[in-house]
C-alpha cells in the first residue's frame, strides 16, 4: 500500500549527498543558464520581440535541473507551458529555443510552436501542453505504451499545483495505479495557481497526500535543494523502473516573477516576493560549492561568463533568423508512417 510524507532534508543529509566536483559544477552551469535564457527572453518580450504568452521559470531552475539529472537519457519528460527550463536542462541548443521563442523558422519548432510548446522528439521530450492538467493522460498514455512495449523506460510529468485541482489529474492517477504503470508525477507547488493560492483553490493543501487515494507513494521535498530534488526523482524512478508503479513528488518552490508577462502580480505582497528570494537555489548552490571547496569563485564566475556569450550568440541568432514561409502552415500537421 502507498504513503505519505514529507522530507525536509537537513544540511547533514545533504552532506551525504555524493556529488562530484564536475556533476557539481554541471548543475551550476544549467542552473544559471536557465536563470540567464529566462532573463534574456523577459528583456526580448518588453521590446516586443517576443509575442503571446511568456511564462518565465525564474527561481524554479533547481527543480528542472535536479530532476532531470536524477532521470536517463531514454527517459520520458512531459510538461505544462512553463517549460523553458526543462528543453534547456535536457541540452536543446539555446538558439534553438530563443529562435522558436521569437517565432523564427530555425527554432524548435520551426517557429510553429513558440513558448508553451516546446519539444524535442530526439531527447524524448514531449513538449509543454497549454491546457491545465491536459497532458497528464498524455503522460500516463506513455507510460503504458512503454508498458506494452516491455521499455525500460520512465515517464517524467511536471504540473503545477493548481493542475492537482483538475478531474484528469484524478483520473489519470488513478488509471496509472491500477495498472501500475512507470510514471513519476513532480508537482512544483510555487503556492499560486495563476493568481490564486494553494489554500483559496484546494481543500488538501498538503498536495502530496492527494496521491494517498490511490495508494501511490508521495513526498513533499524542498524543491530550491537541487539535490533533494535529483535524489527523490532517482529514487523514484528506480522504483517506478522496476515495476512498483506511480510515484509522486510535491517540490515545495517559489517563482520570482508573475505568472506570465502580463501578470500585475496584485495578489501578493513585494515584501512577500523579497522574502522568497532569500531562498534562491542558484546563490543557494553557489554557497554548497564554494563551502565544500568544489570549486572557486573564479571558476563559478567564469561559468557565468560562459553563459552570457552564449545567450548573446542565442539572441542573435534568433533575431537574424528567417520566420517561417506561409506555405509551412501546411506541413507538420499529420505524423506520417
Amino acid at each position: 500500500m502507498g504513503g505519505t510524507k514529507r522530507s525536509n532534508s537537513s544540511e547533514s543529509d545533504r552532506d551525504r549527498m555524493r556529488v562530484t566536483r564536475e556533476e557539481a559544477l554541471a548543475l551550476f552551469r544549467k542552473m544559471s543558464q536557465i536563470r540567464r535564457f529566462e532573463e534574456r527572453a523577459e528583456e526580448a518580450y518588453g521590446r516586443g520581440m517576443i509575442g503571446g504568452f511568456l511564462h518565465l521559470y525564474i527561481g524554479e531552475e533547481a527543480i528542472a535541473v535536479g530532476a532531470l539529472a536524477g532521470l536517463e537519457p531514454e527517459d520520458d519528460v512531459i510538461t505544462h507551458y512553463r517549460d523553458h527550463g526543462y528543453v534547456l536542462a535536457r541540452g536543446v541548443d539555446p538558439k534553438r529555443v530563443m529562435a522558436e521563442l521569437y517565432g523564427k523558422s530555425t527554432g524548435l519548432g520551426k517557429g510553429k510552436g513558440g513558448s508553451m510548446h516546446l519539444a524535442d522528439v530526439s531527447r524524448h521530450l514531449w513538449g509543454g501542453y497549454a491546457v491545465v492538467g491536459g497532458h497528464v493522460p498524455l503522460a500516463a498514455g506513455l507510460a503504458l505504451a512503454n508498458q506494452y512495449r516491455n521499455l525500460p523506460r520512465v515517464v517524467s510529468c511536471f504540473l503545477g499545483d493548481g493542475a492537482t485541482n483538475i478531474g484528469t489529474f484524478f483520473s489519470s492517477l488513478n488509471m496509472a495505479a491500477l495498472w501500475k504503470l512507470p510514471l513519476v508525477v513532480i508537482v512544483e507547488n510555487n503556492r499560486y495557481g495563476m493568481g490564486t493560492a494553494v489554500k483559496r483553490a484546494s481543500a488538501v493543501e498538503d498536495i502530496y497526500r492527494k496521491a494517498s487515494a490511490f495508494n501511490i507513494p508521495a513526498v513533499r521535498i524542498d524543491g530550491n535543494d537541487v539535490l533533494a530534488v535529483r535524489d527523490a526523482v532517482r529514487d523514484m524512478a528506480r522504483t517506478a523502473r522496476a515495476g512498483g508503479g506511480p510515484q509522486m513528488i510535491e517540490a515545495m518552490t517559489y517563482r520570482f516573477r508573475g505568472h506570465s508577462m502580463g501578470d500585475p502580480q496584485r495578489y501578493r505582497s513585494r515584501e512577500e516576493v523579497e522574502a522568497a528570494k532569500a531562498a534562491d537555489p542558484i546563490d543557494r548552490w553557489r554557497r554548497y560549492i564554494l563551502e565544500r571547496n568544489l570549486a572557486e569563485e573564479e571558476e563559478l564566475e567564469r561559468v557565468i561568463g560562459e553563459i552570457e556569450t552564449e545567450l548573446e550568440e542565442a539572441v542573435r541568432f534568433a533575431e537574424e533568423s528567417p520566420a517561417p514561409e506561409p506555405a509551412e502552415l501546411c506541413f507538420d500537421v499529420v505524423v506520417e508512417e
